[in-house]
């Protein structure tokens, strides 16, 4: 049997389990980890529709698909029915679906009276790639993404790839834009081992599916380690992301995260090469990476002023100014000082767009 990877954090550590057909141990999992306590299973109504729940005994809470639906009121229903449902300290949440469920289903977990435990059970390619690894937990407000929020460790996460045999094929592909900055950011090796097995990935291979999930937590992981509440290098991980956020938010959320961050890596990338911070052809690696995996890489047609308006909300933002993680080379970060951050030259970024 394939050996769980270990996260470790200043208060403790959990298992991140990855195996075809592990959701099937969920049960055994909840007695070994929380023996006594009750479990309420968090998901949305897509993956409820479509997988039901991973703990049939346990009461199922859905809400709304979609990211608009990562809120406050969301939050508060969420927590309002636990609390209508006599859930009390001796609870464990379950989060049952992608990167909203994970996110969301955390944080009702870190504040439901004070914190529970929670379990993510991811099931989507991002998710399992990336949200349901980390701790972060949050939702979404008028101003920006994930503006409110917590840290609250999982006390394990579940990766099943056979579960991403159910997406559809855009769900599907756009969480492999996480497997790319993973590359692209700390792993030069892991790019040439994706672009090597494209056609097996796009066929959902299971094995090498497997490969690919453990090894974008491992490094994941290992950043998580060393800096907990994104104080210093866990900002590489938001690679991307600056330009992703405002695209989503310029959208209406209509554009999928995934997508947004493969072309935020290039975008971002673009801009880095102009400012002198990135190698020339840097941002071509990036991007005929993506391509091969049939991800976009240009934006679509939008307000471009109210692209450059939603990155002045982003929470990464220091000081009125805008900041993003930038890549160097392929499989390096750019250092700026002691900070892994750029202030982003906004000049060239509006040229680009």
């Amino acid at each position: 049997m394939v050996r769980p990877l270990v996260v470790r954090h200043t208060a403790g550590s959990y298992a991140v389990i990855i195996r075809s057909g592990s959701r099937a141990d969920l049960a055994a999992l909840l007695n070994e980890r929380h023996p006594g306590t009750r479990a309420a299973v968090i998901a949305d109504s897509n993956v409820a529709a479509a997988l039901g729940s991973p703990l049939p005994a346990a009461p199922l809470f859905t809400f709304p698909a979609g990211e608009a639906h990562k809120s406050r009121a969301t939050w508060a229903d969420l927590t309002d029915r636990l609390l209508a449902e006599r859930f009390d300290r001796q609870t464990v949440i379950v989060a049952f679906g992608g990167g909203v469920t994970t996110d969301l289903a955390g944080f009702v977990a870190a504040t439901f009276l004070r914190g529970v435990p929670w379990i993510a059970v991811p099931t989507t390619t991002l998710a399992m790639l990336d949200a349901a690894v980390g701790g972060k937990t949050g939702v979404d407000t008028g101003a920006g993404k994930n503006l409110v929020g917590a840290f609250h460790w999982p006390s394990a996460v579940i990766c099943d790839p056979a579960a991403l045999s159910t997406l559809p094929e855009r769900s599907y592909r756009e969480g492999l834009a996480e497997a790319v900055k993973h590359a692209a950011t700390l792993d030069d090796r892991y790019g040439e081992w994706i672009s090597r097995n494209t056609v097996a990935i796009a066929g959902r291979d299971g094995a090498v599916l497997e490969s690919l999930i453990r090894r974008s937590v491992e490094l994941k992981a290992d950043v998580v380690a060393e800096d907990e509440r994104e104080s210093g290098r866990r900002a590489v991980l938001n690679a991307g992301h600056t330009v992703a956020h405002a695209l989503e938010r310029a959208t209406d959320y209509a554009m999928p995260h995934g997508e947004a961050v493969a072309i935020g890596l290039v975008l971002e990338t673009r801009v880095a090469e102009r400012m002198g911070v990135a190698r020339a052809g840097t941002a071509n690696q990036v991007a005929a990476l993506l391509t091969a995996l049939r991800l976009p890489i240009e934006p679509p047609s939008l307000d471009h002023e109210r692209v450059m308006n939603a990155m002045v909300a982003d929470k990464k933002n220091r000081g009125g100014v805008v900041h993003a993680a930038l890549i160097a080379s392929f499989g390096t970060m750019a250092r700026d000082g002691d900070a892994w951050t750029h202030a982003l030259d906004l000049r060239v970024l509006a040229e680009i767009l």
